[in-house]
């Protein structure tokens, strides 16, 4: 008998479900995509600028996995044939804006954890002491932290303000006091279970994680990552349906699943066999009516994309790292045409500028002009030399675009999960965390659930 799965979400994560789906499953099983919005990617989207393809949302993806082999967006891209379009950055180092300079971000931390605190040439001043052995794990199994909460008890607070915080802010756009150590580090927070020091679980989490020598830490699509979209949704086969929310999502008397689409004056329904949930956690708390999902809190940001004329000077920088003491809405900035060297150096130089972190959504609150305008000269003070009039420029959008993960966040996503009737499962970011390879495969193991199930069935 035919099978019918739907997939509710057409981000990265809904499309590496669709793929994995059509790889495990007969031919003539049907998938079904549904995307509220017009068009399939999520936070994966390219767009023009200056006559270059700029990324308007992430630019690129961790290149290896934690077992030091590929990682799942470095997977899933030879999967769809574009192995041989994958690009690095330029091996440009990164810096931190602190009091009107730029300073080398310190070398061998873990998202701005450092394991050996004589090696932050004086970005920041740790807490004298403060990280001895006190006869105990730092965690007890299973424990979870608020980053800060634990950097700061080791290392003091400049540690956090200076150096964690602007990392986890370029990554989270959130604060280190509020993020899940376990959903943010989940390396440390399994080392932080058996060392007695921070300093020993970073070094610790640094030798599991067995990066290979000379690979990359970064890859991207040449072209954009529309093209990993674009790529992914031929793949999967799915019949897509856009500008369609799903409204309702119910069992039927068979077991079964029966959803309610489209507007409310002219509702559309479809049977199926299997759901994966891959949206945020407002809607899967709406579908699911689970109070435990609906509790996730987002972070919105706006990306500024500034196309500088031809020549302009900037720092041999691949960008930089603001800390939110600095007191700008700029909280990073990508050398754009600087980090990615096969975008070629002709033509204008392209800078990509993050505005606004978590709590800050009334700044962002002004138009795109304006925001144009503060983007532009917070740069140039940041980098100590005004930056002339763009020749092309765009605002992307981001509204509560980025999860906020608190601490205990993956031991509820388990309760929720455990509590899913068979057939349903869930995947994407609001679960599992951000980043294109967890989201990949987060929708890769969902799709091995399903499928699981629907051999169950049969």
């Amino acid at each position: 008998m035919r099978k019918r799965i739907a997939i509710i979400g057409g981000g990265i994560a809904g499309l590496a479900a669709s793929v994995r789906l059509r790889d495990l499953l007969p031919e003539h099983t049907e998938i079904i995509l549904y995307e509220q919005s017009g068009a399939l990617g999520g936070k994966l989207r390219t767009g023009e600028l200056g006559g270059r393809r700029v990324e308007r949302g992430a630019e690129s993806f961790l290149n290896s996995g934690s077992d030091g082999g590929e990682s799942a967006a470095v997977a899933l891209a030879r999967r769809l044939g574009l192995g041989d379009a994958l690009v690095h950055p330029a091996a440009r180092p990164a810096a931190l804006a602190l009091g009107g300079r730029l300073a080398p971000i310190p070398g061998g931390t873990l998202v701005g954890v450092p394991g050996d605190l004589s090696a932050l040439d004086g970005v920041a001043l740790p807490a004298s002491g403060a990280d001895t052995d006190r006869g105990r794990p730092l965690l007890a199994p299973g424990e979870d932290v608020a980053v800060g909460a634990l950097v700061r008890e080791r290392y003091g607070d400049e540690v956090v303000d200076r150096l964690v915080d602007p990392m986890l802010g370029g990554v989270y756009a959130g604060r280190a006091d509020r993020l899940s150590l376990r959903v943010t580090m989940p390396q440390l927070a399994a080392t932080a279970e058996t060392e007695h020091t921070l300093a020993g679980a970073v070094r610790a989490a640094q030798a599991r994680s067995r990066r290979v020598p000379g690979r990359p830490v970064f890859a991207a699509v040449d072209g954009g990552m529309s093209r990993l979209v674009e790529a992914a949704a031929a793949a999967g086969g799915a019949r897509v349906v856009l500008g369609m929310p799903v409204r309702e999502l119910t069992r039927t008397t068979d077991g079964r699943w029966k959803l309610i689409f489209g507007p409310v004056p002219a509702p559309q329904t479809e049977i199926v066999d299997a759901v994966i949930l891959a949206v945020p956690a407002g809607p899967a708390a709406r579908l699911l009516g689970e109070a435990g999902v609906e509790a996730l809190e987002y972070a919105s940001v706006a990306l500024a994309g500034l196309a500088l004329p031809p020549g302009t000077e900037l720092p041999d920088l691949s960008g930089f790292l603001v800390p939110p003491g600095e007191g700008t809405l700029v909280k990073a900035a990508t050398f754009f045409t600087t980090k990615w060297p096969h975008l070629g150096a002709a033509g204008p130089v392209i800078v990509r500028v993050s505005l606004g972190r978590a709590g800050e959504e009334a700044r962002l609150q002004l138009d795109d002009a304006s925001l144009l305008a503060i983007a532009r000269r917070e740069l140039g003070e940041l980098i100590g030399t005004p930056l002339p009039e763009p020749v092309e420029s765009w605002v992307q959008r981001w509204g509560g675009g980025l999860p906020q993960y608190a601490p205990g966040h993956a031991e509820r996503v388990a309760r929720v999960r455990a509590g899913l009737p068979a057939g349903l499962a869930l995947a994407g970011a609001a679960f599992d965390g951000v980043g294109i390879p967890v989201c990949v495969a987060s929708g890769e193991r969902a799709a091995d659930d399903v499928s699981k199930f629907l051999e169950e069935i049969e």
